[in-house]
């Protein structure tokens, strides 16, 4: 190859590298403002959920430390349970627009489908702030280094959601935003509990 393709090659490159960082991220990446998600009536709402469930309801919006090893054996813990795992983190524009969309799902299916967060590659203080603004009915483990999403193979997008059955088997990794309520409300009746629209 001429030095002039590589060069050429190189540089189209970084451009690719620049237009997917640019699109993993928000334009305006300011602190998000506290949405109206009411955490007292979720859990009330999710009373009497299986013991499994009601343990996940339990650590609501807590940061656990963990390994793949600790969220692998979460995930086994809940078989009989479908299970999604969102990959989140405090600095992710996209993140900050579909967490509520988790949070509404969380509440609506958390008596059968259990949910779990990976804080990934991010902040544990900017993390807290962000689970206060933005609490869950759920736990997250927190991934400091992505090493927990690098093991489970799921891929540097942010947000990611991984969907497994009740057997748990991993059923479908979606890469990316979920933009529209509606969207996630279908991978988790599609992929978790198996009923396709």
């Amino acid at each position: 190859m001429s030095r002039r393709l590589l060069l050429v090659l190189g540089a189209v490159a970084v451009v690719v590298v620049v237009v997917v960082g640019l699109s993993q991220t928000n334009t305006n990446n300011a602190a998000p403002k506290a949405n109206a998600f009411d955490l007292a009536a979720a859990k009330r709402a999710l009373a009497g959920a299986p013991a499994p469930l009601a343990a996940l309801h339990e650590q609501a919006s807590v940061l656990l430390p963990g390994s793949k090893k600790d969220v692998q054996a979460r995930i086994e813990e809940l078989k009989g349970h479908p299970v999604v795992v969102n990959k989140w983190a405090s600095w992710c524009g996209p993140c900050r627009y579909e967490f509520p969309f988790l949070q509404r799902n969380s509440v609506r299916y958390g008596k059968q489908v259990a949910f779990i967060g990976l804080d990934s590659n991010d902040e544990g203080a900017a993390a807290k702030r962000f689970l206060k603004q933005f609490p869950l009915t759920y736990p997250s483990y927190v991934d400091q280094n992505s090493r927990i999403a690098q093991a489970l193979e799921i891929g540097k997008n942010y947000p990611t959601t991984m969907y497994y059955d009740a057997a748990g088997k991993l059923q479908y990794v979606h890469q990316g935003l979920y933009s529209t309520d509606a969207a996630l409300d279908a991978d988790i009746r599609r992929y978790a509990l198996g009923r396709p629209s």
